[in-house]
């Protein structure tokens, strides 16, 4: 079947499948069933046919929202706050992977910006950290403590200040999408900067070992919350760039909605990153095995949860298992 006369025979029923779906009124969960069974034939049609379409996209882009909308409304004994860590975020993270891989994009960019322009210009990590920061670091160098500055201050206060900030800094990273991802796109790319001038700075002494083994005990989290935070942001842009079907208006609702649910999902980790940082970091003389099995541990549950496991997930569902 030619793809213009598929979508003439079913578009009628993808509207209504539509307009159920964005009831806000509790469906039927067998007509839901029914529903979302019919969508993924016709899923699987275009797929098979149509691969790279546009058609394959939105029929991909429903049957998520026919099995979200299932979930909600589904009878069962399962916590809703269950359900939401195990089912809905899942899904909404596999959804919005290419605005993920496009933060990520986006902060290794700047990343390398930050170590280039650092081998460049020796004065550049005072320009991206300030003077008071790098004469600080240095001074700890000379004293043979450069991790000094994670001892400076009293644990629980620490915590506290660095949860603050990791929130401001994921907020402003989700917020900016608002002016069509660019403000979102800019945090992403100057927080990659400073990242990329900090490690070269104690590269330059000889110490970007010791100093990763320091700095990404809470820096693994503390970096994924801020890209994941962007992920959001620019999903939400998307949503005012490219609202397909929808109004406008509609398209940003749905779309800042989804990013404000991405958000929320960080919030386990910026307690995790903070409490790391405030409380742990500050052992700079742990064992190394120690430190990699804690950096290898967030990574691990960082690539898991937010890439692996939505992608399982998915197939899961496609495939009705």
């Amino acid at each position: 079947m030619r793809e213009q006369l598929f979508i003439r025979k079913n578009t009628e029923r993808w509207k209504q499948f539509d307009r159920l779906i964005e009831e806000k009124t509790v469906q039927d969960p067998d007509i839901l069933a029914d529903l979302f069974i019919q969508t993924t034939d016709d899923l699987a049609y275009s797929r098979t046919f149509y691969p790279k379409s546009k058609t394959t996209r939105y029929l991909n882009s429903l049957a998520l929202r026919v099995h979200q909308k299932i979930y909600k409304v589904k009878k069962e004994r399962t916590n809703r706050f269950i359900t939401f860590w195990r089912d809905e975020l899942p899904m909404l993270y596999y959804s919005e992977r290419l605005s993920l891989l496009m933060a990520f994009v986006v902060f290794m960019v700047g990343v390398i910006i930050g170590i280039i322009s650092s081998f460049e210009d020796e004065q550049y990590a005072r320009l991206i950290l300030g003077d008071s920061y790098v004469n600080m670091t240095l001074l700890n160098i000379k004293r043979g403590d450069p991790m000094a500055v994670y001892k400076s201050m009293n644990s629980t206060k620490m915590f506290i200040g660095i949860a603050l900030n990791n929130i401001r800094v994921s907020f402003f990273a989700f917020v900016g999408g608002v002016a069509f991802s660019l403000i979102t796109l800019l945090i992403l790319l100057f927080n990659g900067i400073m990242l990329g001038a900090f490690q070269t700075l104690f590269y330059q002494h000889g110490l970007l070992w010791d100093s990763a083994l320091v700095i990404w005990i809470h820096g693994t989290i503390e970096i994924s919350v801020i890209i994941i935070a962007g992920g959001a942001g620019i999903a939400m842009g998307n949503s005012i760039l490219f609202p397909g079907t929808y109004s406008r208006l509609h398209s940003f609702k749905r779309g800042a909605k989804n990013g404000l649910k991405m958000c929320f999902g960080l919030i386990p980790l910026f307690t995790v990153a903070a409490f790391l940082e405030g409380f742990v970091t500050r052992y700079t003389e742990m064992p190394v095995m120690l430190s990699l099995t804690i950096i290898g541990g967030s990574l691990l549950f960082v690539v898991w949860y937010f890439v692996y496991y939505p992608h399982i997930y998915r197939k899961g569902i496609h495939y009705g298992n």
